[in-house]
C-alpha cells in the first residue's frame, strides 16, 4: 500500500463476483411503451448466438461484443436492442413508442426478415405500458376472459392484465396500466413479468419428457414384477437368465434418468424463479379475477409435481432394481460357491493321484538309476579284476547293488525333502 491507497492483490475471482451483482440492471422505461422480448434456445451453442448478434451490430456501425459477453446493447430504430445470454437460451429486448391502440402492428422491428434466429423460439412477449385512460381500460376487452388475469402491483400505482394467450404473431400479450410509476420502478415491474412469461415456459419443457417417460417407466416396472415373480419359483434354475433381464432393465430405466436428469432439474430452478418473481410482484386481487400468481400457481404446480413424480418413480425402481440384482447374485454367488467346492474336492483328489503316481515314478526311477550305476560298478569290477584283484566281478557287482539301492533312494529323498523346504518357504 502506498500514499494510503488500498492497492492490495485482488484475488481471482473478485471482478466477477462484484461485477454479477449488477449483470442484470433494470432498465428506465418511459411511458407509454411497447416492449417485445423474445427468447431462444441455443441448441447450437454460443458460436451461433455470437454469430447472430455480431451479424445484427455490424448491420448497425456498432462493435460486436466479445465471444465470451453475457449482455450487449445496441440501438435500433426510436428504441435499444438488448442482449442477454442464459444457460441454455438467449433473450433479446427490444422497445419503442407506444403505437396509438393496444395491440396495433409494429411495422418497423429488428425481428423482421433480414433477423436470423440464433435457435428455436421458446417464449415470445409483447407488454405494452400505457397510462390509464378509458381507452387503455378498454382494451381490457380484448383478453379472454376464462384465463384473465387482472391486479394491481405497487400499491395501486400499476394494474397488470393478461390472459397468457398469444396474438397473431405468436407473442404473449400483456398490458401494464400506469399510474404514476417512476421510469425505475418501470423497469423492474417490466423485467419481473418478463422474467415470468419467460421462466414458466422453460419451467413448463419438464412436462412433456415426464409424460413421454412415463410409459417407459411403467413398462420397466411390469417387466420387474415378472421377473421378481419368477424369481419365487426358478430362482435356482434361471439365475442367469433373470440377471441378464434385471441388467437390461436397469439399462434402460438409467438411460431414461440421465436424459431427464438436467431437464427436471431446470425445471425446479425456473419455477423457483416464477415463484420469487411472482412473491415479488405483491398482487392484489381485483374483485371478480384471478391474479397473475394464482393462475400459474394452479397450473405450474401440477406440472412440477408430475416431473417431481416421474423423478421419485426413476429413483424408487432404480433402488428395486438394484435389491432384485443383488438378490440374484447372492444365488449365482451360492451356486458358484458350490461348484467351487466340487472343483477344489476333484482337484484335491487329482493332487492325491498326482502324488501317488510321482510316489511310483520316483521308486522306479530309483530302480532304474541304480541299475545304470550298477552297471558302471560292474566295468569298474572287471576293470579291477584284469588288474589283479582276486575278487570275482560277478561277486563285487552283486554286492553292490543293496548299497546302490539304498544310496539311491536316501539321495531321492533328501531332494525330495528340500523342494519341500523351499515350497514351506
Amino acid at each position: 500500500m502506498k500514499n494510503g491507497s488500498f492497492a492490495f492483490p485482488p484475488a481471482a475471482q473478485r471482478a466477477q463476483a462484484l461485477g454479477e451483482i449488477h449483470a442484470r440492471p433494470y432498465t428506465l422505461v418511459p411511458s407509454p411503451r411497447v416492449i417485445f422480448q423474445l427468447a431462444f434456445l441455443t441448441e447450437g451453442g454460443t458460436t451461433v448466438d455470437h454469430a447472430v448478434l455480431s451479424e445484427l451490430s455490424r448491420s448497425r456501425g456498432v462493435s460486436p461484443p466479445v465471444r465470451d459477453a453475457n449482455h450487449h446493447t445496441m440501438g435500433w430504430g426510436q428504441g435499444t436492442l438488448r442482449w442477454e445470454r442464459h444457460t441454455e437460451f438467449s433473450t433479446y429486448f427490444w422497445d419503442c413508442p407506444a403505437p396509438t391502440k393496444f395491440g396495433e402492428a409494429v411495422l418497423v422491428h429488428p425481428f423482421g426478415d433480414g433477423f436470423s434466429p440464433p435457435g428455436t423460439l421458446i417464449a415470445g412477449i409483447r407488454l405494452e405500458l400505457r397510462p390509464d385512460t378509458p381507452e387503455t381500460r378498454g382494451a381490457i376487452d380484448v383478453f379472454d376472459p376464462t384465463s384473465l388475469c387482472y391486479s394491481d402491483v405497487k400499491d395501486g400505482q400499476a394494474t397488470i392484465v393478461t390472459d397468457f394467450r398469444q396474438n397473431g404473431d405468436g407473442l404473449t400479450q400483456i398490458l401494464v396500466i400506469d399510474r404514476g410509476m417512476t421510469p425505475a420502478g418501470r423497469g423492474a415491474l417490466v423485467q419481473r413479468l418478463l422474467d415470468i412469461e419467460t421462466y414458466r415456459t422453460l419451467a413448463m419443457m419438464g412436462l412433456p419428457l415426464a409424460q413421454s417417460l412415463s410409459p417407459e417407466i411403467r413398462r420397466i416396472e411390469d417387466g420387474l414384477t415378472a421377473v421378481t415373480q419368477r424369481m419365487k419359483q426358478h430362482a435356482r434354475d434361471e439365475a442367469d437368465v433373470m440377471l441378464a433381464e434385471i441388467t437390461r432393465l436397469a439399462a434402460e430405466l438409467e438411460a431414461n434418468a440421465a436424459l431427464s436428469l438436467y431437464r427436471f432439474g431446470a425445471s425446479r430452478a425456473y419455477y423457483g424463479i416464477v415463484q420469487e418473481r411472482v412473491r415479488t410482484l405483491a398482487e392484489v386481487a381485483i374483485p371478480g379475477h384471478e391474479t397473475l400468481g394464482f393462475f400459474l400457481e394452479r397450473r405450474l404446480a401440477p406440472a412440477m409435481r408430475t416431473c417431481q413424480s416421474v423423478e421419485e418413480r426413476q429413483a424408487n425402481l432404480s433402488r428395486k432394481l438394484a435389491r432384485a440384482t443383488a438378490l440374484l447374485r447372492s444365488w449365482i454367488d451360492v451356486e458358484l460357491e458350490q461348484l467351487n467346492a466340487t472343483l477344489l474336492n476333484s482337484m484335491d483328489r487329482r493332487a492325491k493321484l498326482q502324488l501317488r503316481l510321482q510316489q511310483t515314478v520316483e521308486g522306479l526311477s530309483v530302480a532304474a538309476i541304480s541299475y545304470y550305476v550298477v552297471g558302471l560298478f560292474g566295468y569298474v569290477a572287471k576293470a579291477l579284476h584284469d588288474l589283479g584283484l582276486p575278487a570275482k566281478p560277478e561277486t563285487l557287482t552283486g554286492l553292490s547293488v543293496p548299497v546302490v539301492v539304498v544310496g539311491m533312494w536316501l539321495l531321492v529323498r533328501a531332494i525330495r525333502r528340500r523342494h519341500a523346504e523351499e515350497d514351506a518357504h
